[in-house]
């Protein structure tokens, strides 16, 4: 599922209102000190981010998706924000960010990686220690939330235990987690109804 055709569409009405529910349920749930650097993994446009800048020292974001960088870029330019630094990056490779962080979050952002193991071990290693990771994602569903896209080869969400799971043995503790949004989205034509869970652990 390639991002860059979907860019410049990306910020609807729908996503931006979302975003500020999932940007405030990150700001309520996380620990967040005016000093503390932060990493969106993930960010696409930054509609999360933009919700949350202000928050912290700085937000480095990071994206696979050189369209979505592009519009994060434009946007930082248009409202001239300090503090928010993008990339265009794979996280798996050579010498990628020679930085570390005191909270990495992500939204709907684990769905589509196959393999989730690497990439929780990888934001594992890029944490301080007594770091805060935050993932927003949805909860397990039949496979109607993405059936409009039939390239999509991710997660039809996630069982909130077996993400506990793999977060423990990514040497993650103190794992909380809670479903905090209920939405739904007209998938041809019918009513599709999903929830959203946030799940905090700590290095």
């Amino acid at each position: 599922m390639s991002f860059d055709n979907y860019a410049k569409n990306w910020d609807t009405e729908e996503r931006i209102n979302r975003a500020k529910i999932i940007a405030k349920e990150i700001s309520e749930s996380v620990d967040i000190n005016k000093n503390y650097s932060a990493m969106e993994f993930g960010c696409g446009t930054g509609l999360i981010s933009f919700n949350l800048y202000d928050r912290f020292k700085s937000i480095t974001l990071i994206d696979s998706s050189k369209g979505m960088i592009d519009i994060l870029n434009s946007k930082i330019h248009k409202y001239k924000v300090e503090n928010m630094f993008p990339y265009h990056l794979d996280i798996f490779t050579e010498n990628t960010l020679n930085k570390k962080f005191d909270v990495i979050y992500n939204s709907m952002v684990l769905h589509h990686i196959d393999d989730i193991e690497p990439t929780i071990k990888k934001l594992h290693e890029f944490l301080n220690e007594e770091g805060q990771l935050c993932i927003v994602d949805l909860d397990e569903e039949d496979g109607s939330f993405h059936k409009e896209h039939k390239d999509f080869h991710g997660h039809n969400g996630f069982n909130q235990e077996d993400l506990k799971s793999i977060l423990i043995a990514s040497g993650f503790k103190d794992i909380e987690s809670h479903t905090f949004f209920y939405g739904e989205r007209i998938i041809e034509g019918k009513k599709v109804k999903y929830s959203l869970f946030l799940m905090k652990g700590r290095k």
